[in-house]
């Protein structure tokens, strides 16, 4: 391709370049190295020492290694102490055959440099045909690693670019740099390549969401200091009805003037502005990341890349008389999962059913304990608490999730790899979905809505009444438990995925004998570019092979744990932002932290995760953009239907002092709304055994009460006021969602999925293959 055309279908790798996104062009040419024996082996093998040669664990050992050598693998086995390791080279064969199928391919043939073959598509070759060979009866080796035959498989490190990595990315102290994308790349493979890419294009989007909540925020603490609201809450006197049917007393509402100015700080109406940008934010980030994904895989001659043909690649490869996985498909299998699902779904809102009954046995207990400070009327113990075991529950579903998905994924007997790993994506998240966000969807929608009123409450088990909001509102509680778990879930995990496998690896050499030295002369051959046929000698290789064993191990899912990590958080970020502005502020400096935690676990701390080849972030793009089209729904309803924006707008137009537009220049047209929300109730229709606040002097005690709630005093049934804000959060509801999802999809459309320079590069590039076939044919 001529070098103007490569030059203008990278500039936007290198505006990112300056902004610090990623460290390098992306458009160097790479210089794969021939086809060679690398200096430690493809792959290493670890089983435990046996001295019995007549076990049944020795017999299956001996016969797959067997197996690998009829496939002209070279196995170099080494014995350390009671370990034996098994170092496997495949012949060139392999490759030579993998790239000619490559070139024949309908999909794969125009996505590949078919000119070498890099050292991470040799590993991803060599990894395929370990998983698929089996000895006589039928184990694989996974299989036989589950019946301790092998104690553990792992590819090997790259001394020279390890360093390189570690350096230039993998440390704390670039927190603040570029990532180097296309080293990370030729490392890892392009699956890690482009969930660092990912990561750090989410990072980088989010400073603009973070700066607007930091505003609305302070536009929250100015807005409650000057509130007509809290001035009526902070200098009430109005007794409010107690919080439970026996032994609690009536309380003052200026009681609550903390937890009032709390509220009003997420509670205004910057916080509608703000969950309208965060909606349409969404899906401009979505948009904008496939421009620059598209800018990335075509530089990598990926664009076109199949991995399910891949697969069918390298099977053939492993076995040229090999039959093809049949697709399969059955309905009673699909609605048997489809009902495990349901089922699995039901426990994990029942849990959150029990998170409920919780916090309502805890708010009563709370109000009649003798303590003040645990006694408040706000109910922010009751909160923290339940957060907490939310918190807890979470902690103890997520594992259960991964193996009932891991389970269902079983059954359905997929036909590869990569349709197995999006199905068990899709049950995952739901589960894990579901297991985050029910306890918040029940207290922005539920909670203080279905409780009943004086005289006829809603309780549990007849005897426990359900949690009431707070008259300004249920925001807080939202907002509560949010902060609770995004704090909770960021900084635990966190510190749990940094230290966990750095203690492990310290153990694991605490446990085994210092590593010799390397020879001086394996030294200079680990430092420089090998050459074909060059090996370490065999106390280097055993010093290679142990130092690598004593990472920490890795799984075909350990790059799923991080997108999962991740993606939880883009929700978080998204869907219920109207209550806490701030979350995209924790997200960025969560993710700041997040990549180098990442990067320096993988290149330092466990062992090299198998590269493997793809164009995309799979399944996941879909999953984000359903959150997207969430978010509007989620937001839309926070605001209309959870905070007090309808109610303030209705009585500011139509029932506050402004309304009939006769009100004094300097009468603030919100006066008297916190009055205009109470209810009034009897107290002896309240319950049998109510008590007065003792800040009520004797003889003074009062015959009412007051409660949230829009009801008449004679009958207790619902005032015009209360169908009319009704009716108004649906209509903004409808017009709000309508509105960003218009804005949406002009968006969308708007914002083309690749830059037109990498369209006409792709075109470029299949037009000189084209010429090059038909030239070599005229030849």
């Amino acid at each position: 391709m001529p070098l103007h055309n490569r030059q203008s279908s990278m500039s936007s790798i290198e505006m990112l370049e300056i902004l610090g996104v990623v460290k390098e062009n992306g458009n160097e040419q790479q210089s794969f190295p021939p086809v060679h024996t690398p200096l430690s082996y493809d792959y290493v093998l670890v089983a435990k020492t046996i001295n019995n040669q007549e076990r049944e664990t020795f017999r299956k050992q001996t016969e797959f290694i067997e197996e690998l050598k009829k496939k002209n693998f070279k196995v170099t086995k080494i014995i350390d102490d009671n370990l034996v390791f098994y170092g496997i080279q495949a012949p060139k064969e392999i490759f030579e055959k993998y790239r000619y199928l490559l070139k024949v391919s309908d999909a794969c043939n125009w996505s590949s440099d078919q000119s070498a073959v890099s050292l991470s598509t040799r590993i991803r070759i060599v990894h395929f045909i370990l998983g698929h060979t089996k000895i006589r009866s039928g184990e694989n080796l996974r299989e036989l690693i589950k019946m301790k035959v092998f104690e553990t498989k792992f590819c090997l490190h790259e001394k020279k670019k390890q360093r390189e990595l570690k350096a230039g990315w993998a440390r704390w102290t670039a927190c603040l740099q570029g990532q180097p994308i296309t080293a990370v790349r030729n490392y890892f493979g392009e699956k890690v390549a482009l969930y660092f890419l990912w990561l750090g294009w989410y990072t980088f989007l989010l400073v603009p969401p973070a700066i607007i909540g930091v505003i609305v925020f302070l536009y929250g603490i100015s807005y409650y200091k000057h509130s007509p609201l809290l001035n009526e809450v902070c200098n009430s006197n109005t007794t409010m009805c107690p919080l439970c049917d026996k032994g609690c007393e009536a309380w003052q509402l200026n009681d609550t003037c903390v937890y009032t100015k709390v509220t009003l700080l997420f509670d205004n109406n910057g916080t509608v502005f703000f969950a309208m940008f965060m909606a349409i934010w969404a899906t401009l980030f979505l948009e904008f990341w496939k421009r620059h994904r598209a800018t990335f895989v075509c530089e990598w001659k990926v664009s076109d890349w199949s991995e399910e043909e891949e697969e069918l690649i390298l099977e053939l490869v492993n076995d040229v008389n090999c039959e093809p996985k049949k697709f399969k498909h059955s309905y009673w299998t699909s609605s048997l999962i489809f009902i495990c699902v349901t089922i699995m779904i039901l426990v994990i809102i029942s849990l959150t059913s029990a998170v409920v009954v919780f916090r309502v046995i805890a708010a009563d207990f709370l109000e009649k304990y003798k303590w003040k400070s645990l006694s408040s009327h706000s109910n922010i113990p009751v909160m923290v608490l339940g957060g907490l075991l939310h918190y807890f529950i979470i902690t103890v579903m997520t594992r259960v999730n991964w193996i009932v998905a891991r389970k269902l994924c079983d059954m359905e007997e997929i036909r590869s790899f990569a349709s197995t790993e999006k199905s068990f994506t899709v049950k995952m998240f739901t589960f894990q979905f579901f297991t985050y966000f029910t306890s918040l969807f029940y207290a922005a929608f539920i909670l203080g809505r279905i409780n009943g009123r004086p005289g006829n409450y809603v309780k549990i088990a007849g005897r426990w009444r359900l949690e009431e909001c707070h008259p300004t509102g249920c925001l807080t509680d939202l907002f509560i438990q949010m902060t609770i778990i995004m704090v909770l879930k960021q900084t635990i995990s966190n510190v749990f995925e940094f230290t966990g496998p750095w203690l492990c690896r310290l153990w694991k050499g605490k446990r085994t004998q210092k590593l010799q030295r390397k020879c001086a002369h394996c030294y200079l051959k680990d430092d420089s570019d090998t050459k074909d046929g060059d090996e370490l000698c065999e106390n280097c290789k055993l010093r290679d092979w142990l130092s690598n064993y004593r990472l920490n191990d890795v799984d075909s899912f350990s790059l799923f744990r991080e997108f999962l990590e991740m993606v939880i958080q883009f929700s978080f970020t998204t869907l219920f932002v109207a209550a806490f502005p701030l979350a995209p502020l924790l997200a960025f400096i969560n993710n700041v932290i997040e990549i180098r935690l990442d990067a320096i676990k993988m290149v330092t701390l466990e062992r090299r995760m198998v590269p493997k080849k793809t164009n995309n972030i799979g399944v996941w793009l879909d999953i984000l953009e359903a959150i997207g089209v969430l978010a509007v729904i989620v937001n839309g309803l926070v605001i209309g239907v959870s905070s007090d924006f309808i109610p303030r707008l209705v009585y500011r137009y139509h029932y506050g002092p402004c309304a009939q537009g006769t009100a004094a220049p300097d009468t603030d047209c919100m006066a008297g709304y916190i009055n205009n929300t109470l209810s009034v109730a009897p107290m002896k229709y309240v319950n049998d055994s109510y008590k007065y606040s003792e800040n009520i002097p004797p003889g003074e005690e009062p015959l009412y009460c007051r409660y949230k709630d829009y009801r008449s005093e004679d009958d207790y049934s619902h005032t015009h006021q209360f169908w009319i804000i009704l009716a108004s959060r649906f209509a903004f509801v409808i017009l709000f969602e309508h509105v960003v999802v218009i804005c949406k999809f002009i968006a969308a459309w708007f914002i083309p999925s690749a830059p037109m320079e990498v369209k006409n590069c792709r075109l470029s590039d299949k037009l000189k293959r084209l010429k090059e076939e038909l030239q070599s044919f005229e030849a």
